[in-house]
């Protein structure tokens, strides 16, 4: 793989096209609807987007996209029957690019995310 040198998530998104860059782009619409505040930046070479602290990264390959944070116990536990026939692991969850791609999921997940890095947020206060 090639050396990259991403500054902002529209440089990085400018190396994909057709689905693969719509996918990307829905996300990253998805995530400003539902978090005004959200603050964009590249983290690992990937588009990485932070409220209260990470929130969700994303990332596109040939056959699927991916969405990754270190996700929570209760994250997993929330989402474990929609999760159901998706490629996980302990950060990482595979949208496969044969599959309709999951928008009101996409926004659970976004939307839940937040909730919890609201949460942690007032326990720290």
């Amino acid at each position: 793989m090639a050396k990259t040198n991403y500054q902002t998530i529209d440089e990085y998104q400018q190396g994909f096209s057709g689905e693969s860059l719509s996918r990307m782009q829905t996300v990253r619409k998805i995530i400003h609807d539902l978090v005004p505040a959200v603050e964009e930046s590249i983290s690992y070479q990937i588009p990485c987007f932070k409220y209260k602290g990470y929130l969700i990264y994303y990332c596109a390959f040939p056959n699927h996209m991916s969405l990754s944070h270190p996700f929570s116990t209760a994250f997993w536990e929330h989402f474990k029957t929609d999760l159901e026939g998706y490629k996980t692991s302990k950060s990482v969850i595979q949208i496969p690019a044969d599959k309709p791609f999951p928008e009101k999921l996409v926004r659970d997940i976004v939307a839940f995310r937040k909730k919890e890095n609201e949460m942690k947020n007032k326990i720290k206060e």
